[in-house]
C-alpha cells in the first residue's frame, strides 16, 4: 500500500449528479452491443497465449508504459498489461525502456474498454486494475468519454480485483467514486500523502513537482460470473490479421 490519507466515500459526500447517475444506470442495464475492434481481439489473443496461471494486473491508458514497467517490478508474480491506443507512445516507451522493461510486462496497442469486454466475457478476473492520470475530459458534455461514463464501465466492474485510480483533478475522483456507489461498490478516496522515491508514472512525477495534490481512489471489486459458454466464445474468436 502506498502512503495515503484515505477515508470512506459515502453517497452524500460526492453530492447529487443526476446526469452521471442516469448514465451509469443506463450502461449497467443495457450492455454495449458494438463488437470489439479487430486490434482488441488480436491483443486478447496475445494474452491468451501468455496465460500460465499467473494473476493479471492491468495498467489502462499506460501512455509510454513507464508505469507498466514500474508496476511489473513491484509485482513480479503477475503479468502486468499496459494498454494504450497510441502505437507512437508505446513505441517511444519501448525505445526508452529497452532492457529495463521487465519480462512480466506486456505492452498492447488497443482500445482498453474493448479489451476489458473480451476479458470479462471470457470469465477472466484481474488482481489489480490501475487507472493512472488519464485525460479526464473536463467538459460536462464529455462525461461519456471518462472511464466511469463509458458504455463499457460495466465490463471494468466485471473484471473485479483491487481498483486504483490516481488523478490531479478531485472532481474526476469524486465522480468515479459516485459511479461506483451507483453500481453498489464502496470506495475510499484520499491523497498520496508523501511523494514516492520513484513516482509510478511520468504524470505523477510532473504533477508532484508542480505541487498538485495527487488524489487516490481505491476499491475492491468482487467481479461477476461470466455468461455460460462465454469463455469458449471469447477465447476462440478468430483474430483478424
Amino acid at each position: 500500500m502506498h502512503p495515503t490519507a484515505s477515508r470512506p466515500v459515502h453517497s452524500n459526500q460526492s453530492g447529487p449528479h443526476p446526469a452521471l447517475e442516469r448514465t451509469v444506470r443506463r450502461h449497467l442495464a443495457h450492455p454495449f452491443r458494438r463488437p470489439p475492434a479487430a486490434h482488441a481481439r488480436e491483443a486478447f489473443a496475445r494474452l491468451v497465449e501468455r496465460a500460465d496461471g499467473r494473476s493479471w494486473i492491468l495498467d489502462s491508458a499506460c501512455g509510454t508504459g513507464e508505469s507498466t514497467a514500474r508496476l511489473a517490478q513491484r509485482h513480479p508474480e503477475s503479468w502486468v498489461v499496459g494498454i494504450d491506443q497510441s502505437e507512437e507512445r508505446l513505441s517511444r516507451g519501448r525505445r526508452k525502456l529497452a532492457a529495463a522493461l521487465p519480462d512480466n510486462a506486456i505492452l498492447l496497442r488497443t482500445d482498453a474498454p474493448d479489451l476489458w469486454h473480451l476479458m470479462a466475457e471470457a470469465g477472466w478476473r484481474v488482481a489489480c486494475h490501475y487507472l493512472l492520470y488519464p485525460n479526464p475530459w473536463p467538459k460536462a458534455e464529455h462525461l461519456g468519454r471518462r472511464w466511469h461514463g463509458h458504455p463499457r464501465f460495466a465490463d471494468l466492474l466485471r473484471l473485479g480485483g483491487r481498483l486504483e485510480l490516481r488523478t490531479n483533478w478531485p472532481v474526476y475522483a469524486q465522480e468515479f467514486a459516485h459511479a461506483l456507489q451507483v453500481a453498489g461498490h464502496a470506495a475510499t478516496l484520499g491523497v498520496v500523502a508523501a511523494p514516492e522515491a520513484e513516482p509510478i508514472s511520468p504524470f505523477e512525477r510532473k504533477y508532484a513537482l508542480s505541487g498538485h495534490t495527487l488524489w487516490l481512489l481505491q476499491a475492491q471489486l468482487p467481479g461477476a460470473p461470466a455468461r455460460p459458454g462465454a469463455e469458449r466464445q471469447a477465447g476462440n474468436t478468430p483474430v483478424d490479421r
